[in-house]
């Protein structure tokens, strides 16, 4: 062998041996890897374990949860928890204009294991809860959340009508007039009851998209009460819009109290729970403009107020009102189109004798509307909200169930049809 065949061998040998050694001391880095990743996981099993150790087993538990972006301002908020008790929570709401904090006060149960905010939040808000607790040995736990309640955009209220505490007439319906379409008209009047201590069934009709009324086959049952429980918290009106109110309302119903206005006679006959009380000569629409016929509901009282002629259509060629009268006394609203029953201060020698409005009914009386002998302030003195004035023998139509809270003039069949739970 020359020697430089003995280089190429010594030089092959080499390279061999060093690839062997090379895979050698690549097999052992990972051998030793291995091992090292085995010692992490079994320290990281002891730190786990000792952690588990030390931890509380009281779970807090905060609604809305964190991210919430539609919050309702009711009974959304709460802080609950479990194998332990809440040892302090604090809410605070943070408004984007001022970027100024504000405490909202809760109270915590005698047990420790709940927290609500003592009112109701603010819409379209972002509210944060801190949450404390302690479980049996003494090890605490701590949970936030960070929530928005929903927009007014994003949010609808229903306005009722009666107000809470108030005494009306047994025609009065529950009316509630909503400030978003409802398109999911099941889902809300499924959340309204209406009961009443009469025992009286009580069915709900939807006028349109915005007004719901509920109201007995006949009417109140007189010196009874009505609860309106409105729970709409929550309930989705339409796509992305829900209800913000959890509220219950009562009202009492007074003395029935029911007036005839004969059209033709041109009197009015005031029947006081059964008895008559008081018969008045009155004016009713003129040939032009009569009144409507039908059962119509007192809704507003004005001691004075102003009738424009031009608000509700009746105008002259330059646009004013074919009346205009500042000081109309004793004033009481039948419908929303503008009828009202009321003292007539300018119409002498007109009562029981000609019909000369243009649509309400006139009684007489006094300018200032001071004099309590006059028919005008007796009826308005003896007269409360929700009482019937009823019109017969007119030459106009019978008014509309929904020209004001007239529904009384919708026979039962057709009221029920109009509930979304029939």
């Amino acid at each position: 062998m020359t020697d430089r065949k003995r280089r190429k061998g010594l030089i092959a040998g080499a390279a061999l041996l060093g690839g062997v050694l090379t895979v050698s001391a690549c097999g052992g880095n990972a051998a030793t890897r291995s091992d090292a990743r085995a010692g992490d996981q079994q320290a990281q099993r002891q730190v786990d374990e000792a952690a588990a150790k030390d931890s509380s087993e009281a779970e807090i538990t905060i609604a809305p949860e964190d991210g919430t972006p539609d919050a309702g301002i009711h009974r959304d908020a709460k802080v609950t928890v479990s194998g332990g008790k809440l040892t302090d929570v604090t809410m605070t709401s943070v408004t984007a204009a001022a970027a100024s904090k504000q405490t909202i006060d809760g109270t915590l149960s005698a047990d420790g294991t709940s927290w609500t905010p003592n009112e109701s939040l603010a819409r379209a808000t972002k509210y944060k809860i801190t949450a404390h607790a302690v479980d049996s040995k003494g090890r605490k736990a701590v949970e936030n959340s960070t929530f928005t309640t929903v927009s007014p955009l994003s949010s609808f209220i229903g306005n009722f009508t009666p107000e809470d505490g108030s005494t009306v007439g047994v025609g009065m319906p529950v009316s509630i007039n909503f400030d978003k379409p409802v398109t999911n008209k099941r889902a809300v009047e499924s959340a309204i009851k209406v009961a009443s201590s009469s025992n009286q069934k009580v069915i709900g009709h939807w006028f349109d998209n915005s007004r719901l009324d509920f109201r007995p086959k006949t009417y109140w049952k007189a010196n009874s009460k009505v609860t309106l429980d409105l729970n709409l918290d929550d309930v989705e009106a339409s796509p992305g819009v829900k209800g913000i109110q959890d509220k219950t309302v009562t009202f009492n119903i007074g003395h029935s109290q029911v007036s005839t206005v004969d059209a033709k006679t041109r009197q009015m006959t005031v029947v006081r729970d059964g008895r008559v009380i008081k018969t008045i000569p009155i004016s009713a629409g003129g040939e032009e403009n009569p009144t409507y016929n039908g059962r119509m509901v007192i809704s507003e009282k004005f001691k004075q107020t102003r009738m424009d002629g031009s608000t509700v259509g009746f105008t002259k060629k330059d646009g004013k009102g074919e009346y205009d009268i500042a000081d109309v006394p004793h004033a009481m609203r039948l419908s929303t189109s503008g009828t009202f029953i009321h003292g007539n201060y300018w119409g002498k020698g007109i009562f029981g004798k000609a019909n000369t409005s243009h649509g309400c009914i006139g009684l007489a009386d006094v300018k200032g509307a001071g004099d309590a002998s006059t028919d005008g302030s007796w009826f308005f003195n003896h007269s409360q909200l929700g009482d019937v004035v009823e019109v017969v023998n007119s030459d106009d139509k019978t008014i509309q169930p929904d020209n004001g809270l007239n529904g009384w003039n919708m026979d039962w069949s057709q009221w029920v049809g109009g509930s979304a739970l029939r």
